[in-house]
């Protein structure tokens, strides 16, 4: 057996969820971007640029694994500043797609900030709320400490990327949750934010489409939020929609195996409708991986959509299995937390885990016709250098976690705290919980 001791740190459930997660990335990617390759005329190129991605954010995930964890801390004196500066660059001078500017250059390599704000902002939290708790609750005064924070990051990401201003909100509420922070609080921050979001929701569905308030500076994106919501809401009454009245008008029995997204007239929303076309045909076990079909129709399949390729090639079996590995990532840190003895390590992991997981429902749901599109990408397995780094930079911290709260269970051991408790699957790894 090749010896490995050294090498990999940290909780062994981790790093196979983690490398079962890569695995299928390079296969579904391999598929799901073969219209790159195709408009790019290098066959190889796109499969070789996403793995090399995630060989470099392999590299960067085992050098921060082998950082102690407490030096996590120094994350928000610089981390905040730098991301801060960073989102207000891209605004001024980030390159623009779909009306929004999310990239930004740097070096002639193109940088999503809003990605890297997800775990600083979390170490941030967490950092926050481990030094302010009290014997039955957080300080109350870390509340505000923490929205203004959140506040001021998201609302440089709000008006170009909605959804990853969401998505931080939501995790950092959850967070807060998690940290103690007097219900009362809680309360009155959801009755805040759940009545502000209807009455924003209410404002856009009420201006027209082509109203000239959509042309304001910073107000560019809102008629793509307005497009989603309609488009979402007329999938909930298919009766209404080209794709429900072209069936309808057919007099035959429908194949599903013989469906062809081309055949129907699916313009209106035809993300969502090749997309619940690649369902439908996928079956328990799919259709193989490599014989997606709705791949070659369904725009940002490699990316937004990638999991409706995984259905469609891997069947509900296979789409299973992928939402299994986050779940076994949520409950193996939350496992860990309760082994830490500090706040900070224990509120740390359970925040990115929260992050991570979020992100990929938030993936599915969108894929499978639950939620609006948001653009949100399935950690680790689609395709996006800063995501795949953000992702990285996160299970990186996990398992530098990880390694602390080992190591605190190993010394309550020797001195008897915890006789006769050994993990049965962590009994072979010593320093931390090394893989050998």
């Amino acid at each position: 057996m090749i010896k490995t001791r050294g090498i990999f740190k940290g909780d062994p459930v981790i790093w196979v969820v983690y490398f079962f997660l890569v695995a299928i990335s390079l296969v579904e990617e391999f598929s799901a971007a073969s219209s790159l390759a195709y408009k790019s005329g290098d066959y190889w190129g796109v499969f070789y640029n996403h793995a090399s991605m995630l060989l470099f954010g392999f590299f960067v995930m085992w050098i921060i694994h082998n950082i102690p964890c407490r030096w996590f801390k120094v994350v928000p004196l610089f981390g905040l500043t730098i991301i801060s500066v960073a989102l207000v660059c891209t605004l001024l001078f980030g390159q623009t797609s779909n009306e929004g500017a999310r990239w930004l250059n740097v070096f002639g390599v193109q940088l999503q900030p809003s990605e890297f704000a997800k775990p600083i902002i979390v170490t941030t939290v967490a950092l926050f709320l481990s030094i302010n708790q009290q014997e039955k609750s957080a300080d109350p005064r870390v509340f505000n400490k923490i929205l203004w924070i959140t506040a001021g990051v998201c609302g440089l990401i709000l008006t170009q990327n909605f959804s990853t201003a969401a998505l931080i909100f939501c995790v950092v509420y959850m967070m807060m949750i998690i940290g103690r922070v007097p219900a009362r609080l809680m309360l009155k921050l959801t009755a805040a934010v759940v009545g502000t979001v209807l009455l924003l929701f209410l404002i856009l569905l009420s201006v027209p489409r082509d109203s000239a308030v959509f042309d304001l500076p910073g107000l560019g994106r809102a008629k793509t939020w307005k497009n989603r919501l309609i488009s979402f809401s007329e999938d909930k009454h298919p009766e209404d929609t080209t794709l429900a009245k072209a069936l309808a008008a057919d007099s035959g029995t429908i194949n599903i195996d013989s469906l062809e997204a081309a055949k129907f007239p699916i313009a209106d929303n035809a993300q969502v409708g090749h997309a619940n076309i690649a369902i439908a045909s996928a079956k328990f076990i799919g259709k193989g991986p490599g014989n997606s079909v709705q791949r070659d129709f369904l725009s940002q399949a490699f990316s937004d959509f990638i999991f409706a390729i995984i259905l469609e090639e891997l069947g509900l079996a296979g789409g299973t299995f992928v939402i299994l590995l986050y779940i076994i990532l949520l409950f193996r840190a939350a496992r860990i937390a309760n082994r830490c003895e500090r706040n900070f390590p224990a509120f740390l992991i359970l925040g990115l885990a929260v992050l991570i997981v979020f992100q990929a429902m938030l993936n599915m749901a969108v894929a499978v016709g639950l939620m609006p599109v948001t653009g949100q990408t399935l950690p680790l397995i689609s395709r996006g250098g800063s995501s795949i780094l953000s992702v990285s930079i996160s299970l990186g911290m996990m398992l530098s976690v990880s390694r602390y709260a080992r190591k605190r269970k190993d010394a309550e051991a020797a001195n008897g705290a915890v006789e006769g408790d050994a993990d049965p699957i962590e009994a072979n790894f010593e320093d931390g919980g090394d893989m050998q």
